[in-house]
């Protein structure tokens, strides 16, 4: 899978489009993806009524796909089934990356299992009595995103450095 296409992003009243732009590389958004420990996930209920909470989560950028779990009577699992558009971010507010996307409950085994095993590798260190079982008894949510963007909040770079990627589907 190729990387998602960088762009400028229309952001005239913070300066950016005003001087030089770089766009940050890809590998710098995956890098902040990977190694968030937690994660801002937001959905909206089917009228739209926002509802935002930290989850733990997986990237997996040979993918592009993000994962987390959630209790199935959540009312992040009632949001989602009402309205799969969502979004997520890194808990960095400096170098900060959020994504948008679409969401949808894994269902296949095989998959789950996949999953799982990723949550597991990045968790049990910092929560050893984290077990497949305690996964297998919630949901698992997948995220393939649509776009991302990052700025990063230190003088002279949320101007030159703000970016925008599309994936392509």
């Amino acid at each position: 899978m190729g990387e998602p296409r960088a762009e400028r992003p229309y952001m005239p009243d913070y300066g950016v489009g005003a001087g030089r732009w770089e766009a940050l590389p890809w590998s710098w958004a995956a890098e902040r993806l990977a190694g968030s420990r937690s994660y801002w996930v937001a959905t909206a209920s089917g009228a739209g009524q926002p509802h935002t909470r930290p989850v733990w989560g997986v990237w997996e950028d040979g993918e592009h796909r993000f994962a987390f779990s959630c209790g199935p009577h959540s009312r992040k699992a009632a949001d989602l089934e009402a309205n799969p558009r969502v979004a997520f971010a890194v808990d960095d507010t400096v170098e900060s990356l959020s994504l948008e996307g679409r969401a949808v409950t894994v269902v296949d085994h095989a998959r789950r299992e996949t999953w799982i095993g990723r949550y597991l590798a990045k968790y049990q260190r910092v929560a050893p009595g984290l077990g497949a079982d305690f996964l297998r008894q919630n949901l698992l949510v997948e995220i393939a995103p649509t776009r991302a963007f990052a700025v990063i909040d230190r003088e002279g770079e949320l101007a030159e450095r703000a970016t925008r990627w599309l994936f392509t589907a």
